[in-house]
């Protein structure tokens, strides 16, 4: 991804919606599915030609893509976790408890921080919390069933 900060976004015909980022110092800040894009926005980036491919079927873990976490550690752990999740393949969040250091599925509190951390998720899509078949995503309802779609959850 190259170092240039900005917006972008690009229609989805498959998500009936724009896939939105926001970049700085090569990292992804943040990813949204807005049904309009920023009046900013540019449409011309490498990341949104992946996500596109990604879309139409072809297999992106989006694994080097770096994503800047500024989220407390314990929720970051988590998301790091949700990372880690193959691509095709669904988790719960026990096992997702037990896949992230220092969490404990039978703790209540760890299992509300982790319910926490996929619903504030920066980054759906590129942390794929749709992969967490019983945890909340922060991608809206209709995307997170079309992106489990595309690997067939």
């Amino acid at each position: 991804m190259n170092d240039e900060a900005g917006i972008y976004a690009r229609e989805s015909t498959y998500l009936d919606r724009y896939v939105q980022f926001g970049a700085a110092q090569g990292r992804v800040l943040s990813v949204t599915f807005p049904n309009a894009p920023d009046d900013e926005a540019a449409a011309d980036h490498e990341l949104l030609d992946r996500i596109e491919d990604y879309l139409s079927g072809v297999e992106d873990d989006f694994a080097d893509v770096t994503v800047a976490l500024t989220v407390p550690t314990d929720r970051r752990g988590v998301l790091e976790a949700v990372r880690e999740i193959p691509y095709g393949e669904q988790v719960g969040v026990a096992q997702l408890l037990r896949m992230t250091p220092d969490m404990d599925p039978d703790d209540d509190e760890d299992v509300r921080t982790a319910r926490t951390a996929l619903a504030d998720n920066p980054a759906p899509l590129l942390i794929p919390d749709h992969r967490v078949r019983d945890g909340p995503s922060a991608a809206p309802a209709e995307v997170e069933q079309r992106l489990r779609s595309v690997e067939g959850l």
